[in-house]
């Protein structure tokens, strides 16, 4: 089958996502070392590509692109989660399999990520899309995958750091998937020593703060206002570090007093 004819063949049915990131990897257009893209059935405008690809990319720290495999931006019309026939079948800790398709879905979903041996996708449905959705969600991804590599030193000071907040009885996260796991260590009674309730609260923080830090650099900070909001203080303690172990690239600023006139 031609390059042409698979294409077509893509945008014309529903395939699993991680079918469609396989045949399409030799489609992708290069960003840099790291970073390619591609928009299926659709010609994206300079404002697109500025908008979705370009300007998240290049803001990223260089010490975060030192840690990430190759990652491929897929921009799909649709992206659907199908019912499993069998009770077993799951896709991301999803019940069924997610899929591309040109079909508006009955389960939509926004984003997904696919694992596979050549590195990593991340697909982003155009389905009523919202540019500062798809950043935050690019950035989710990568400082997931920055948490599965993340140094040794940086996860002892963030643990560190962590164990500080919780033997002040600090109040509140940054996100609400880590805010979920920190009331349910603390209901535990595991803030004191080395649990894997305090562990997997810590990841999903340092993953929670770090999406946060990125899409300052990117954008600007949006810290969401609320009861669960972590003090602006504590929330300092924790960018300051982000920036201490992954520095804005050059003319990137997170702290309105890190910019040089």
């Amino acid at each position: 089958m031609s390059v042409l004819e698979n294409v077509a063949v893509l945008a014309a049915s529903s395939t699993p996502t991680t079918e469609f990131a396989a045949r399409i990897r030799t489609e992708v257009i290069p960003v840099n070392a790291n970073f390619s893209y591609y928009f299926l059935d659709s010609t994206p405008s300079e404002d697109d590509l500025k908008e979705l690809v370009v300007e998240p990319v290049t803001g990223l720290p260089p010490r975060i692109l030192e840690l990430l495999p190759p990652v491929q931006m897929l921009f799909v019309p649709f992206l659907e989660l199908q019912t499993a026939k069998h009770s077993g079948s799951r896709t991301n800790g999803r019940r069924g399999t997610e899929v591309v398709t040109n079909q508006r879905p009955v389960k939509p979903l926004t984003h997904t990520r696919v694992t596979a041996e050549a590195g990593e996708a991340l697909l982003f449905s155009m389905d009523e899309r919202d540019t500062g959705e798809c950043h935050y969600r690019f950035f989710q991804g990568i400082a997931t995958m920055v948490a599965e590599r993340w140094p040794d030193e940086l996860e002892k000071n963030y643990v560190g750091l962590i164990r500080q907040e919780l033997r002040a009885n600090v109040h509140g996260e940054v996100d609400e998937a880590s805010w979920e796991k920190k009331i349910a260590l603390v209901e535990r009674s595991a803030a004191h020593g080395t649990t894997k309730a305090l562990r997997e609260y810590a990841r999903q923080s340092f993953i929670d703060t770090l999406t946060l830090y990125l899409h300052g650099i990117c954008c600007d900070l949006d810290v969401d206002t609320g009861p669960r909001q972590l003090a602006s203080r504590h929330l300092r303690k924790r960018l300051d570090m982000l920036a201490a172990a992954f520095p804005p690239p050059k003319g990137y600023a997170v702290f309105p007093e890190d910019l040089k006139n």
